[in-house]
This record gives C-alpha cells, sequence and structure tokens, in this order.
C-alpha cells in the first residue's frame, strides 16, 4: 500500500510557477512509476507527466517545456516544477504510483491561474 499527499498547490497569475510536492508513505516508493495527473473543471481526467523508477521522464505535448517532474527517493517525494503557467493548466492536480497501473491515487490539490 501507498499513501500519497500532494501539496503545493495555490492562485498565481500566468507567466508565473509553483512547485507541487507529492509525499508517499509505505514500503519500496523508488520502485514505483509517479505520475502527475489533472482534471479542470468540466473536464476528462488527464495525464501530465510521469517518472520511472529509474527517473526516465514523459510530458503530454502541452506541458513539454514548461513543467519537469522529478522524484527523491530518499524522502518519498515526487516533485512537479511548473513554469510559465496558463489559465488552461487551472486544474486539480493529482500525484499517483505506479507498479503496473496506476493503484494508489492522492486526494488532489487545487491549481489555479489567473489571465
Amino acid at each position: 500500500q501507498v499513501q500519497l499527499v500532494e501539496s503545493g498547490g495555490g492562485l498565481v497569475q500566468a507567466g508565473g510557477s509553483l512547485r507541487l510536492s507529492c509525499a508517499a508513505s509505505g514500503r519500496s516508493f523508488s520502485m514505483y512509476r509517479m505520475g502527475w495527473f489533472r482534471q479542470g473543471p468540466g473536464k476528462q481526467r488527464e495525464w501530465v507527466a510521469e517518472i520511472s523508477s529509474g527517473s526516465s521522464t514523459a510530458y503530454t505535448n502541452s506541458v513539454k517545456g514548461r513543467f519537469t517532474i522529478s522524484r527523491d527517493n530518499a524522502k518519498n517525494t515526487v516533485y512537479l516544477q511548473m513554469n510559465s503557467l496558463k489559465p488552461e493548466d487551472t486544474a486539480v492536480y493529482l500525484c499517483a504510483a505506479a507498479y503496473r497501473t496506476y493503484d494508489y491515487w492522492g486526494q488532489g490539490t487545487q491549481v489555479t491561474v489567473s489571465s
């Protein structure tokens, strides 16, 4: 079992930055693939980025060059650095952990980008 708690969300103006954190408790954090997802108002949940146990990363096209995912296995934490934020980035951001599939989810943290 893995428990995930996100933090770092808030209100920011367009062009600003935020860093989200996701703290994990439980065993073998370093073995999990970790992902960030988001769900905007009236939209379906969308995959944003992920980092493998070997720290390979992948991003959805709309955030490439603006967002950076990283992990600190010593702290059982995954981060999402978000720069050049746009109003369309407004969403609840959730982190998730996968061994094969994304089975563990946090509650989410709200990110609101004002124009």
